[in-house]
């Protein structure tokens, strides 16, 4: 049976998300499908709208048979660590088989053309992405204008895929492939309606639109076309108890505070903050009173939106330079188990016999993992992806509801 391994952040599962899930299973009607998903904290710098294991009730109550948690340390960074964690971490699981992905170009040849080039960095490369990032362009521009020239005849081509967020991270799931010899086979699903970006409501809306719709407090009746019916469902469920929807401004004080208190040196520490950019936050954050204000004024041509927003995450749990290169060094240290069906308990049942990493089913599991490897870089892992759920939970709308443990009390949902 061919096991498809999916990354996903479902932020919230929508058609477009239900769309890659079928056609993914057309190579196989009984293949069972593995998803690897970001926590309550996402890959562009933000939480996530409502919180995991609701998010992964939606996939597994529309076509996924088993969720696991990517841990926060690699679900908050950008495009090829978060791919490069989340591949890891499928492979870990010794049962996937194949890896499904969406982009907005369905171009395999040219897309792995690309992955191939940034796995090997030929100097010539490497020396033009040096020269962009001299004149002061971001590092995604940088790189985008490198290929550009690097790959001559290509360019128009080029312009075209690069500014995809979903052709990005296909590159980067090709060239993890090829950079770790994982024994996956790329099926690439062509994206099915809006772009990441656009923010109009349509059957395949985008999850941004999804998001401001539910942000906006327009209800969930305008979004009737674009999210399958359970999604709604879990969504009406989660509002009315007062745990959704969840957004960053609601972080805004306590990033505001985190920043006017630390000092410039302790922000110098923190993963991706160099060239001075700790004193841009320090100053920025003494004469901003909103996030939009504080984003506005730490935002250059060098540093993006995304990176910027990112960067405050990593400020808010002080993840720093050294515990960013213990976690690469390490890879994904344990398989946090969010939910399965009756066919993912089967798979389950196959990983708890092959999988070189412990297998955290129940929130007992992942105390006493924790508990018993103080010390350790897996008890660091734990700790940050338990101190996630418990900001998190922060953030609900409802008080009653921001309690902390979270981890510790909740069993993967079987549906």
């Amino acid at each position: 049976m061919a096991v498809l391994g999916i990354v996903a952040e479902y932020n919230p599962f929508h058609n477009g998300h239900l769309h890659l899930i079928n056609e993914a299973k057309q190579i196989d009607s009984s293949a069972a499908v593995l998803c690897v998903m970001s926590g309550n904290f996402l890959q562009r710098g933000e939480p996530a709208i409502c919180n995991k294991w609701a998010r992964a009730e939606m996939a597994l109550k529309s076509g996924a048979d088993l969720v696991i948690e990517l841990p926060f340390c690699f679900s908050v960074r950008s495009a090829y660590f978060f791919a490069q964690g989340a591949l890891k971490l499928l492979q870990q699981t010794a049962a996937v088989t194949h890896l499904a992905f969406g982009a907005e170009y369905d171009n395999m040849q040219v897309l792995s053309s690309i992955a191939d080039l940034l796995a090997n960095e030929p100097i010539a490369y490497s020396r033009l992405v040096k020269e962009n990032l001299a004149t002061g362009k971001s590092f995604p521009l940088a790189r985008s204008l490198a290929l550009q020239q690097y790959m001559g005849k290509r360019s128009a081509e080029l312009q075209k895929i690069l500014p995809g967020s979903n052709n990005i991270l296909a590159i980067e799931y090709l060239r993890v492939i090829k950079q770790e010899g994982l024994p996956f086979t790329p099926i690439l699903i062509k994206r099915k309606g809006s772009s990441y970006h656009n923010t109009e409501l349509s059957p395949y809306a985008s999850a941004t639109a999804i998001r401001q719709s539910l942000l906006a407090s327009h209800g969930l009746n305008e979004l009737n076309e674009s999210l399958p019916q359970d999604s709604l469902n879990i969504l009406q469920r989660e509002m009315s108890d007062g745990r959704c929807p969840v957004s960053l401004d609601a972080l805004e004080r306590t990033v505001l505070f985190k920043l006017r208190t630390m000092s410039l040196q302790e922000l110098s520490d923190i993963y991706e903050i160099s060239e001075g950019l700790e004193s841009r936050f320090k100053e920025a954050a003494n004469y901003s009173g909103t996030i939009e204000q504080l984003l506005k004024t730490v935002k250059s041509k060098r540093y993006s939106l995304t990176r910027i927003k990112r960067t405050l995450i990593y400020i808010l749990f002080a993840l720093t330079n050294e515990q960013v290169k213990r976690f690469d060094q390490h890879g994904p240290l344990y398989l946090h188990i969010l939910g399965f069906s009756s066919k993912g308990q089967k798979i389950l049942q196959e990983m708890k016999i092959n999988s070189q990493i412990p297998i955290l089913s129940r929130g007992k599991d992942m105390k006493k993992a924790r508990d018993d490897h103080p010390g350790t870089v897996l008890r660091e892992m734990i700790d940050l992806d338990v101190l996630a759920t418990d900001i998190y939970t922060l953030l609900y709308p409802n008080p009653l509801q921001r309690l902390a443990g979270k981890d510790f009390t909740t069993s993967p949902l079987r549906v």
